[in-house]
């Protein structure tokens, strides 16, 4: 990984460049991923990339906007992520999420904070859409549940959080899980979320008495490794084939295969 210093980088130049590339189309954008949280809670780490966020129809021309100028790019996984290489790093090109839930949509732009990164003026991703998404990464080899727990300390009732819980969906436990752990976390900061909230997901969770019989693994919703085992042995639907991931057969092949290398 590189140095984020801001005087003796050449990673810090060749993403300067690419920002400004960028930024001289009329292709929407927004930054996110560590360079976005650096701008909300005020603390650098290192990176290896920059995470670009863009919607899908948006994916093509910009890779064939970076290209024009010289830049070489792929499309690594179909369904959520593509890469534009710059100097020593690489931008991530993100336009969904591996597990297909965290779609980049218009509400990501509506919903967007002006910031600055490398001194370039940028939108930045929503910290309720960084929550959502970074709430499904659950890896063995990443978890994202502190960056989780920095936001909601960071923003508390100041986010949307209507907004938050519809974004969640069908899957607001999830949310719930968090919003527990949270007064783990922080025993003294309990009250940096709104009651309601805790109200509002305590009673669903005592109201829903229903006994599912699909037999579905959200699991793989939140490590594409671990609940596997789930599908293909305890005979378990993998919950990303279903509404709203959808995620399709060659989707989830490329995606599985990719476990044994960890790129993301």
């Amino acid at each position: 990984m590189h140095s984020l210093d801001p005087d003796h980088d050449d990673l810090r130049r060749a993403y300067i460049d690419a920002l400004r590339v960028l930024t001289e189309s009329s292709i929407p954008f927004l930054v996110g991923g560590a360079h976005g949280l650096a701008r909300y809670l005020g603390v650098e780490r290192e990176t290896k990339d920059l995470d670009i966020f863009v919607c899908p129809g948006d994916v093509q021309r910009t890779l064939a906007w970076f290209q024009e100028r010289g830049y070489a790019t792929e499309l690594t996984y179909p369904h959520w992520l593509a890469k534009v290489f710059c100097g020593p790093g690489f931008i991530d090109l993100i336009f969904s999420s591996g597990n297909g839930i965290a779609r980049v949509d218009e509400a990501w732009f509506a919903h967007a904070r002006d910031g600055e990164v490398f001194g370039v003026p940028v939108k930045l991703c929503p910290p309720e859409e960084m929550i959502w998404s970074k709430s499904f990464v659950q890896e063995r080899e990443r978890f994202d549940g502190a960056d989780v727990m920095h936001l909601m300390y960071q923003f508390g009732i100041g986010l949307d959080w209507r907004r938050l819980i519809d974004r969640f969906g069908m899957h607001w436990r999830v949310l719930f899980a968090f919003v527990v752990m949270f007064g783990f976390v922080y025993p003294d900061q309990r009250d940096r979320l709104p009651s309601w909230v805790i109200d509002e997901l305590t009673a669903r969770l005592l109201g829903d008495r229903s006994n599912e019989t699909a037999r579905v693994c959200n699991g793989t919703l939140l490590s594409r490794e671990q609940y596997l085992y789930d599908v293909s042995v305890r005979g378990y639907q993998d919950a990303r084939t279903l509404p709203p991931a959808r995620m399709k057969p060659e989707e989830l092949e490329i995606w599985t295969a990719a476990i044994s290398t960890k790129d993301e």
